[in-house]
């Protein structure tokens, strides 16, 4: 062979060599529109379409809902996109076996991970509730909160248009096959609690009958609004759906009955010729092969039990990445919460020297100094602590002045100083609160505020739609009692005591705990 075939048999075989490393290195994309942002190993034209698909889900929503369709949130939602269950497990180890999508709403962090090209389904129902809390903020029954989500769900998006009001498979099954809940139990009661009931496989199912036959009249959607209105008013839930309707609940039973077995439920197509999104796409540093996820499994909360091996784990990565940015913040968010808080601390000092408006390492910083100065008995070394804590603030704030964590720690500087809340603590609280209404502790701290300030209406205006949520916990069981103790004139159960873990979400029903097999649309 000539040396000039045998350079070019060499060159072939190094490109090809190449080519499998790099596929082998499956590079995480950044994908950021005007609402998301999202995060993949797949290709840049299915991550395009992916996100285009999502913005075109939003928009629909709005468009139904009678909300401004140029109204851009005041925060993106991020969501990472995993080829398989093993990613899943990266960042929650927890995740149930048939799961393939969760939301974790934090207070580090608002986030969703979805295992690509699986059943969307999950994904778009936790981003109905998250639509909800932040552009429909009426405290809404949480059959309606689950209907509402189990409406949209199941949303067929193409090109030129979307299919609304589809079925899923195992909800159908449950309605031609299961016991119905009575309608009164489903108007009255969260899902949290027919899950315990015998009743539990058909609390969504019928959830989502009553929602769609709502939506699928304009009369029957201004007697929808009109019970929404009458219970968001104090009206008794099954008094109010009978006099909208003008049925009993039994007559509204047979009615639905009738629905179900009709041709008239059926879909409705929507053609969207809404913009197409601007779309900009960039790949990550190679560090986010091995940290993008682990570094989110940090923001959820983990067992006692496994927090020193995790932090070790972490370290043990980024210590091969060096100064990579995303190796540092992990290493410093690992270090200060997981075990070796010396490391942590001088990575994320070495991270703000290289970044100086890096704001996560910023936030973590000040968040390490209100946590001594809390523990600080000397009062010179406290008010040292909390001054430095106030620094770190102030540049992550003018960094970014809309961060939701941010405005939260400058808010817990604050509290239990004199003269607290005054004008200036109301305002971050309220601003917290605008950029982060799916946070449970957001929304007690500043309904606590409300409460001190006297303005117990606005207060319970903030608590109902978390005493409604579907899967808020203990957060939504504080909330009802602090309702229920500003509508009764009793002193207000006190906030202290309730742990991040009681102040978070429930998650959503994973299908191993369902048995196998905003305001009403404004019209069309």
């Amino acid at each position: 062979m000539k040396r000039s075939g045998l350079v070019a048999v060499l060159a072939a075989a190094l490109a090809t060599l190449s080519l499998t490393a790099t596929a082998a290195r499956a590079d995480w994309l950044k994908a950021e529109s005007e609402r998301f942002i999202v995060y993949s190993e797949g290709s840049e034209r299915s991550l395009r379409d992916y996100v285009q698909k999502l913005e075109t889900f939003d928009r629909v929503m709005r468009y139904r809902s009678g909300l401004p369709m140029d109204q851009a949130p005041l925060r993106k939602l991020p969501i990472y996109l995993v080829g398989s269950r093993s990613g899943m497990l990266r960042v929650n180890p927890a995740t149930p076996q048939n799961v393939v999508g969760t939301y974790f709403p934090t207070s580090e962090d608002i986030f969703a991970v979805a295992i690509r090209g699986e059943n969307n389904e999950i994904l778009l129902h936790e981003y109905v509730h998250h639509f909800m809390l932040e552009s429909a903020p009426a405290a809404y029954p949480g059959w309606f909160v689950e209907g509402f989500a189990e409406y949209y769900m199941t949303a067929e998006i193409e090109a030129d248009e979307v299919q609304l009001g589809g079925y899923s498979e195992n909800r159908a099954y449950w309605l031609v096959n299961g016991t119905w809940l009575p309608l009164e139990v489903l108007l009255r009661s969260r899902p949290g609690e027919v899950r315990r009931s015998s009743y539990r496989e058909t609390y969504y199912p019928v959830a989502w009958l009553l929602t769609h036959w709502f939506f699928s009249d304009p009369d029957r959607l201004r007697q929808l609004s009109a019970y929404l209105m009458a219970v968001s008013d104090g009206e008794d839930p099954v008094e109010a759906m009978e006099s909208a309707t003008g049925l009993s609940l039994a007559q509204l039973r047979s009615e639905l009955r009738q629905y179900l077995m009709s041709r008239r439920l059926m879909g409705r197509v929507i053609k969207s010729d809404f913009p197409a999104a601007d779309i900009v796409v960039t790949r990550l540093p190679r560090s986010a092969n091995d940290l993008l996820l682990i570094n989110q499994r940090l923001k959820i909360g983990v067992k006692d039990e496994d927090r020193a091996a995790l932090g070790q784990e972490v370290a043990r990565i980024a210590a091969r990445h060096g100064d990579d940015p995303l190796a540092l913040l992990a290493a410093g968010h690992a270090g200060l919460h997981f075990g070796d808080t010396v490391a942590g601390e001088r990575a994320l000092q070495r991270l703000v020297e290289l970044e100086p408006d890096n704001v996560e390492a910023l936030q973590f910083l000040a968040e390490e100094r209100l946590r001594l100065a809390e523990a600080a008995e000397d009062e010179a070394e406290r008010v040292s602590l909390k001054r430095e804590a106030r620094v770190y603030l102030g540049r992550a704030y003018a960094a970014t002045d809309n961060d939701y964590r941010t405005l939260m720690l400058i808010a817990e500087m604050r509290h239990g100083e004199p003269g607290y809340p005054n004008d200036n603590d109301m305002l971050t609280l309220g601003l917290a609160f605008e950029r982060a209404p799916q946070l449970a502790g957001v929304r007690l701290n500043y309904a606590d505020a409300l409460i001190q300030r006297d303005q117990k209406d606005e207060a319970i205006a903030v608590l109902k739609p978390l005493a409604n949520n579907p899967h808020g916990g203990a957060a939504s069981d504080r909330a009802a009692q602090m309702i229920a103790a500003l509508n009764n004139g009793e002193a207000v159960p006190t906030l202290d005591g309730l742990t991040e873990d009681a102040a978070a979400v429930e998650p959503e029903p994973s299908p191993e705990d369902e048995p196998e097999s905003p305001p009403a649309p404004a019209g069309e």
